[in-house]
């Protein structure tokens, strides 16, 4: 399955990281953080190496296959696979990088092509890739390459873009990833919580646990992370809807805390069904300690308009403020399209600092 001249390796995940067997993942560590600093420039993107071991072992949901390419004793390229074992069983996410100095001797079209007859040898018919693009450039000017919701761009000059359009994959969705300066002014927290708890109307109580939610709340929980895969825009990409059970929930908090990250959820709970509304989720972990990610937020259809989503990132917020005051930046990733989410960030004051191109091809 290789392209020859360049011989394409799989990664073994080690027992730990201190494992006498350890030595080729810390190695395809190096590059990995090599090639984030490549692009961004800073760390924000880099993960850890014990999240990184956690989240690359296979699961119940997920399957994630990692190859590299060595060139005279180096590692310079990589590529991932990753899988869906329950749903999105057709489905492929790829993921090909290359050092700078390495680029243009066709190494990343030998790993793409490799990862596409993976992909192909276990009956996937639809392939999914990401490019990413730091806030170097006008987001709204010219020599933007559109996705197929008519929102956000990429540049069409970029060296992965033009790399994805060779390789026959068709942009869909352009994700915003932002960041927020920390601390944020009590002023500023309190005038927006003031504003959006007028729309609640005493009609909803603010929630709050870390890493483990309360057993009185779990199978809510679980229904709420269900409809990230329906409620959530994802353009023209292909996702099954998600099942998600009280199991599935306590697997993903055991996950977190394997990786090193501590989660602070934030709900909003109806006081008339007593049914959950609402969920946020800030993680932080010790080996990024200035740093920490929003993950999922979710307003359930039924209870959306009351400002809902605002209340809990500012409890979240909070939160981190209070505990982690070594955090300098929060950062995270919103849909182009979706105005209402990406609105309550830029309110609290996230801002633009690089777009992610998401892109599918189908077998």
């Amino acid at each position: 399955m290789n392209a020859a001249p360049y011989v394409i390796e799989p990664l073994a995940l080690p027992d730990a990281i201190d494992s006498p067997n350890a030595g080729v993942f810390l190695e395809f560590g190096a590059l990995s953080d090599a090639l984030v600093l490549e692009t961004w420039g800073n760390a924000d993107r880099l993960a850890p190496l014990a999240t990184r071991l956690q989240y690359w072992r296979d699961s119940p949901y997920t399957q994630v296959r990692l190859f590299f390419v060595r060139l005279d004793g180096r590692l310079v390229a990589r590529s991932w696979i990753r899988f869906g074992v329950q749903e999105n069983v057709q489905t492929a996410l790829l993921h090909v990088t290359v050092l700078k100095e390495f680029s243009g001797r066709g190494i990343g079209r030998a790993l793409l092509g490799h990862a596409e007859q993976v992909a192909a040898s276990r009956g996937c018919t639809t392939l999914q890739a990401f490019t990413e693009h730091p806030a170097d450039f006008d987001a709204d000017g010219p020599g933007l390459l559109q996705p197929a919701t008519g929102t956000g761009g990429v540049p069409a000059g970029a060296n992965g873009v033009r790399f994805a359009l060779r390789a026959g994959y068709r942009l869909e969705q352009v994700e915003r990833f932002s960041a927020l300066s920390l601390p944020v002014g009590e002023g500023t927290l309190a005038a927006l919580e003031s504003e959006a708890a007028e729309k609640a109307a005493q009609q909803y109580e603010l929630l709050h646990w870390t890493d483990h939610c309360p057993e009185e709340y779990a199978e809510q929980l679980a229904v709420l992370m269900s409809r990230m895969s329906t409620d959530t825009p994802v353009g023209a990409l292909n996702y099954d809807k998600e099942t998600w059970d009280v199991t599935r929930v306590r697997h993903v908090e055991t996950t977190w805390k394997r990786a090193g990250l501590s989660s602070l959820v934030a709900s909003a709970r109806h006081r008339g069904t007593g049914e959950l509304a609402a969920y946020t989720v800030l993680q932080v972990s010790d080996g990024k300690p200035w740093l920490a990610n929003q993950d999922d937020t979710l307003v359930a259809g039924q209870h959306r308009g009351h400002r809902l989503g605002m209340l809990v990132k500012i409890l979240n917020i909070r939160r981190l403020l209070g505990g982690y005051p070594q955090v300098e930046r929060i950062v995270t990733f919103n849909a182009a399209e979706n105005d209402h989410m990406l609105s309550i960030n830029v309110a609290l004051g996230f801002r633009p600092a690089g777009y992610d191109g998401e892109w599918q091809k189908t077998l």
